[in-house]
């Protein structure tokens, strides 16, 4: 049939409406008609396949991966990326007023290089024919690559060298998934290898492909090989060698990244991200939560006379350690839930300010009751998701706050999902 698409929606499709029904369609921009193929009714909507673009619009461009539109991880790449912004930020407004948010602030986009940004990758291994492989959209099948241009160019170099000679290394029969994470210079690279192979079996091999690896990546300054468990945990390091972290710099600070710690992946974003969470905030005490390796701890350390970082992964928690040595600080390795529950029961002062930066899921339920009841002066939300975003916001300005600034920061180019920064105070 032939749609006209209205707008973009979360999740990479533009909406389109046929007898009165919402039909997705990926890979389409706002104004275009398109011809598409009905493949699911799903009784309230409908999601199609794009045949072709009958009348398409201005920011259609040509994509710059030869995978795009097989491999799961882009979905943008046929939009100017200017287009991407403003989708983005049109879809963060308008998931803010379906939640009944009022008094949106002006939504400020904060965007840079569109490509070559991603300083963390990481591939699946197929052992016949040996290839490293992200997935098939809608899918688990693997699809080889040997390229991806949203990685930096040392990233770039190693999925290249891996491809070519990870068959001889031996990863074809041991690994099943390896990231790289690359310190901002490009200087610096380690690698995480996951297996299903014991410990004894991991200090062999690794031994032995070691020296070989780092010959053909001298960038590499450590390697960690983790067993492959459920849900895709990176708790079990069975072996390394050479470093278990690297030194990551950030503006004026710098931080230790060890294997298993998660760290924001655009090089080019991190430092305004900093910035507009920490940048003129000051005062006695202020908490950060779901702080990881203490990427705004560090920051606010120096104009807050207490800072409170709380952290439950273990290896987040021992870089947040080092890399608040000798600040004024106080580092609390629990869920955040369960932190403000003792915060309450201890009726501590309500700090200054108060960060979060939640997973995907968001605050949920328990956070926002708790930090509705402690109130502190000023809340600032890091999200990752508009949807719990809107939620949580929702809970939050009935317990009285409001909202302040909003900003949409692009870290994630060529792909649907939005990161934001919003400001909220009592008064």
């Amino acid at each position: 049939m032939n749609l006209l698409i209205d707008q973009a929606v979360y999740g990479g499709a533009g909406l389109a409406r046929a007898d009165g029904k919402a039909i997705f369609v990926p890979f389409t921009l706002p104004g275009e008609t398109v011809e598409a193929e009905i493949v699911a009714d799903k009784g309230g909507f409908s999601t199609a396949e794009l045949q072709s673009v009958l009348d398409p619009s201005p920011a259609r461009t040509v994509p710059p991966c030869a995978y795009f539109g097989q491999c799961g991880g882009c979905h943008y790449q046929h939009a100017s990326y200017a287009a991407q912004v403003e989708m983005k930020r049109a879809i963060l407004r308008e998931t803010l007023e379906r939640a009944r948010i009022r008094e949106i602030p002006d939504i400020e986009a904060v965007a840079a290089e569109p490509l070559g940004y991603r300083n963390r990758i990481r591939l699946h291994v197929q052992a016949n024919p040996f290839s490293l492989c992200y997935k098939l959209r809608k899918s688990h099948t693997n699809l080889p690559v040997t390229t991806c241009p949203i990685a930096g160019p040392v990233l770039q170099r190693a999925i290249e060298t891996l491809s070519q000679e990870g068959e001889a290394l031996g990863l074809a029969a041991f690994v099943t998934e390896i990231e790289l994470f690359a310190a901002p210079d490009e200087a610096v690279l380690i690698v995480s290898l996951w297996t299903d192979y014991p410990a004894s079996e991991a200090n062999s091999f690794l031994d032995k492909m070691s020296p070989q690896l780092r010959q053909l990546l001298p960038e590499i300054q450590g390697l960690g090989i983790f067993a492959m468990e459920k849900a895709r945990t990176t708790t079990r390091l069975l072996a390394h060698s050479g470093a278990e972290s690297l030194i990551y710099f950030s503006g004026t600070h710098c931080y230790r990244v060890s294997l298993a710690s998660f760290f924001q992946v655009n090089r080019f974003l991190i430092d305004p991200l900093v910035q507009l969470v920490t940048a003129g905030e000051s005062g006695g005490a202020a908490w950060d939560l779901y702080a990881g390796v203490g990427l705004f701890s560090l920051p606010l350390a120096e104009t807050f006379s207490a800072i409170t970082a709380v952290e439950s992964s273990p290896s987040a928690v021992r870089d947040l350690r080092e890399n608040l040595r000798g600040a004024k600080h106080r580092v609390v390795a629990s869920d955040t839930a369960a932190f403000l529950r003792q915060a309450r029961q201890h009726r501590q002062s309500a700090p200054d300010l108060v960060v979060v930066d939640p997973p995907r899921a968001g605050l949920l339920r328990d956070v926002t009751t708790a930090l509705g009841k402690i109130r502190p002066r000023k809340i600032t939300y890091v999200s990752c998701d508009p949807a719990t975003l809107s939620r949580d916001l929702a809970a939050l300005l009935e317990s009285g706050y409001r909202l302040r600034k909003m900003h949409l920061l692009d870290l994630f180019p060529q792909t649907y999902h939005i990161e934001s920064v919003t400001h909220l105070s009592l008064d």
